[in-house]
């Protein structure tokens, strides 16, 4: 008998399903320009890319009295979505160290879930829409003021994803609004505790398909569903294989890769997941979208009470739902492939897409040990990740092994952020950047299925990084079609249209407009982290040398093609 899902009436079954739209085919073809980045390789580790496990740790950097403007933008480029001159002047005079520290003490701006609320998206009107969504990510991603942060919650959203693409549900807007608050109110905390979190969050068990989730019927054949079990292990977690602490792979005595888990795994933690659904208590119908913020509880009638084994654990038969979850994720938290998996990702989202082994390691030992004895302490992994001295010595970064491809989420974000872009209505009505031929090709909170826009072991075929073995995370996403579109539209960004009201403030730029050579410096200060070369800065003055500058709508144009230039050149697209 084949086996069979029933979860059960869905309390808010009435809004149809929106389905995952497969992208075209985006691992052929690859943007020419950027086959400067990543050409030589350190060998490859952790599944498709990464440093020897024999590389010596390098020594620490430790700056001069005061950082250079170069050394502030190059760390403000892996610690943020964008920084402005002023935050780039503030850091120069302070340390990394102290930044850190004052970013974990920054507040938070108003939660995704009350700005909804506060501008009428409760309304009933929008019971079965995204309205407001895409508003309020960008409102936060532009103009919050704490930028670690916000860089950290767009790392953790790319890695347990959530797309809203994929939730069946009213009010999904705020469903993803909440998981986004879920993912700020944590970025600094536990691993542990955020774990807990998403998988209570309506919009994991929406997206995950668990909520409802029935437990075995051997009348009917029924089983429950597996899809969360798998996805907590394999993108959340542990990973596919085995990993030693520097995440290279270990190997059995046959020299293959030794898995993870296996499939009585997967059947057996989902058994954990059966019985959580919405909180409805004291709702009225229809239910207002309170019922997407409130974590999910358990049914007693629809959870499995047998026991359940799964990675050598064995949950006895007979106790409560709660107990059975708080054993499952401290199981998944104690494994030892937890602190590499998870440590080298971040530092694939922040600074490079094949670190070293041994940067993998110190990140993983203070993922496993903070240093006061507490595992999982995503304070501690941050300073591991940015402080280590393979992120901040620019020497190893001279490597052409070294770096990464800028997502151009982060492209866009890195211009609206470094000259203030702002949105006078409140509204921030960037909109819908999924197009790869008009816009983006990828926009937060909504990709295409539960492996985010791009795996962190894709290696683009057909490339140097191929014959290297090195990982291009963000090639995946990268085409023809995406290189033009990007380009096209962020010419218009930049000059003002395509995003509602939201407008950038030029005006520390027109009294450099004149001498294209100041005014590239500058932008290369502030967009590009000073990654741009001499012979680039050059060949770009002297395109900019073309352009009049008699009137203020001459600079302006000056400007305009000077941002554009910069956002285009494989030197700013490959972040060092």
């Amino acid at each position: 008998m084949p086996i069979q899902l029933d979860r059960g009436p869905d309390p808010l079954a009435t809004a149809p399903l929106i389905p995952e739209t497969p992208g075209p085919d985006r691992g052929t073809h690859r943007h020419a320009l950027l086959s400067v980045t990543l050409p030589t390789a350190l060998a490859a580790c952790g599944g498709g890319g990464g440093g020897s496990s024999s590389t010596p740790n390098p020594p620490v950097v430790v700056p001069g009295p005061q950082l250079s403007a170069a050394e502030a933008g190059r760390f403000l480029s892996q610690a943020t979505l964008g920084y402005s001159r002023a935050d780039l002047n503030a850091l120069m005079a302070s340390s990394y160290s102290d930044w850190i520290t004052a970013q974990f003490k920054a507040p938070q701006s108003l939660s995704h879930v009350d700005w909804l609320k506060a501008n009428g998206y409760a309304d009933a009107s929008y019971i079965n829409s995204t309205a407001g969504l895409d508003n309020t990510i960008w409102r936060k991603f532009i103009s919050s003021g704490d930028p670690l942060r916000q860089r950290m919650v767009l790392a953790l959203s790319e890695m347990c994803v959530v797309s809203v693409l994929g939730i069946n549900a009213q009010w999904r807007q705020f469903s993803v609004a909440n998981y986004l608050d879920v993912l700020e109110a944590h970025a600094f905390g536990n691993y542990r505790t955020l774990l807990q979190q998403i998988t209570l969050s309506p919009a994991m068990g929406y997206y995950l398909t668990y909520r409802g989730n029935l437990k075995a019927n051997a009348a009917t054949g029924s089983q429950p569903d597996e899809n969360y079990a798998r996805e907590l292990m394999q993108l959340f977690t542990i990973g596919l294989v085995q990993l030693n602490a520097d995440g290279s792979v270990k190997t059995g005595s046959n020299g293959q890769p030794l898995e993870s888990y296996q499939q009585a795994d997967v059947s057996g933690l989902a058994r954990v997941f059966t019985g959580w659904n919405l909180d409805v208590a004291g709702l009225s119908t229809p239910y207002p979208p309170d019922v997407q913020w409130r974590p999910m509880v358990n049914t007693a009638s629809r959870y499995e009470t047998g026991s359940k084994s799964f990675l050598g654990t064995t949950i006895a038969a007979g106790g409560s739902a709660t107990e059975a979850l708080n054993t499952a994720l401290d199981t998944l938290f104690q494994h030892p492939n937890l602190p590499p998996f998870v440590g080298r990702q971040l530092i694939q989202r922040l600074v490079t897409s094949n670190p070293s082994a041994a940067y993998v390691a110190r990140v993983a030992a203070a993922f496993a040990n903070n240093g006061s004895g507490v595992r999982g302490d995503l304070q501690a992994v941050l300073r591991a990740v940015l402080l280590d001295a393979e992120a901040r010595d620019a020497t190893l970064a001279a490597s052409p092994s070294y770096g990464k491809l800028r997502e151009p989420v982060v492209r866009f974000l890195n211009w609206a952020r470094a000259f203030g872009a702002n949105s006078p209505s409140g509204q921030w009505a960037v909109g819908d950047t999924s197009d790869p031929a008009s816009r983006l090709g990828q926009s937060p909170m909504r990709s295409g299925s539960v492996f985010n826009f791009f795996r962190p072991g894709y290696v683009p075929p057909g490339t140097a990084l191929t014959t290297q073995g090195l990982t291009g995370p963000e090639f995946q996403i990268t085409n023809e079609s995406s290189v033009a579109g990007y380009i096209n539209w962020m010419q218009r960004v930049v000059a003002g249209s395509s995003i509602g009201d939201v407008r950038a403030d030029y005006s520390s730029l027109l009294p450099l407009a004149a001498n294209a050579g100041d005014l590239l410096q500058e932008i290369n200060q502030v967009l590009a982290g000073s990654q741009l070369s001499a012979a680039t800065l050059a060949t770009l003055q002297s395109a900019l040398n073309t352009l009049p500058s008699g009137t203020q709508a001459q600079l302006l144009n000056r400007i305009h093609a000077a941002l554009v230039l910069v956002l285009a050149a494989p030197e700013y697209i490959a972040q060092k």
